[in-house]
């Protein structure tokens, strides 16, 4: 398989149109030091992908000590993605497993993460520091998206309080948007709600997850009074990082 890399910048094919053959290409830096770190010499195949959904087919040209050029040929483009888009809203779990949602969430075709933090949260971020680990957790985007095949990056969104996520929600529109709130206690299961004709509809769906112990029950109730329906998955307690991925994993299995 060839090696498969993603560059921060537009790409096409040539700047006579998209259908153009050929244009030599300096990789951005982080580009570069990855085909450095493979080892790749001039002559080598790869394929690069700029987060539009296209790929381009490439031919490494030159190696210099920080500068790699490539050729590029004609681009294609690569549908892999779910046929809804649904963005993960997750109370950060402690210690690095966030990293973990992250990259399990890119492999399953989430559209967007949204980190939040809650009143039972351990994990608490906030200015250069929140900054850093959203960047961080891009990155592992990207690489996760490098590995599995996806052409389309999902966005990291910036840490922010439930309340304050909460409160810049726009009106629910239930034939636009489903909303879930995972919760153990929930009577209804993710199936049944799932199937039901106002939430088979919905071209979009945000899934809404709590730390450990979940959220607080003023806080389940301001979700719901958002539209969030909750919904439990099963007769056994999921971790933080593990329920909304169930989720995710349970939707992508639905467009096989």
């Amino acid at each position: 398989m060839l090696p498969r890399l993603h560059v921060d910048i537009p790409l096409t094919a040539s700047s006579d149109g998209p259908d153009s053959t050929l244009r030599e290409l300096n990789l951005p830096a982080g580009a570069a030091r990855h085909v450095q770190v493979l080892r790749l010499q001039p002559g080598a195949a790869l394929t690069l992908f700029d987060g539009s959904g296209f790929e381009w087919q490439a031919e490494v040209l030159r190696m210099g000590r920080s500068e790699v050029t490539v050729h590029l040929h004609a681009r294609q483009w690569v549908h892999r993605e779910l046929p809804h888009a649904v963005t993960l809203c997750v109370v950060m779990p402690a210690n690095d497993r966030m990293d973990g949602v992250i990259e399990k969430a890119t492999e399953l075709g989430a559209a967007a993460v949204q980190p939040l933090m809650s009143e039972r949260s351990v994990l608490r971020l906030a200015g250069e520091r929140a900054d850093k680990k959203q960047a961080h957790w891009q990155g592992v985007a990207v690489a996760a998206c490098e590995q599995s095949g996806r052409s389309v990056v999902p966005r990291i969104e910036s840490v922010q309080t439930l309340a304050q996520w909460l409160h810049k929600l726009p009106p629910h529109d239930p034939q636009q948007q489903r909303r879930w709130l995972l919760s153990p206690t929930a009577a209804k299961p993710l199936r049944e709600l799932a199937q039901t004709p106002a939430q088979a509809q919905a071209t979009s769906t945000l899934v809404l997850s709590g730390p450990e112990g979940g959220l607080s029950p003023a806080e389940e109730q301001s979700a719901r009074a958002l539209g969030f329906e909750a919904v439990q998955l099963g007769p056994r307690i999921l971790r933080a990082d593990t329920a909304p991925l169930a989720v995710l994993g349970w939707l992508a299995l639905q467009s096989v």
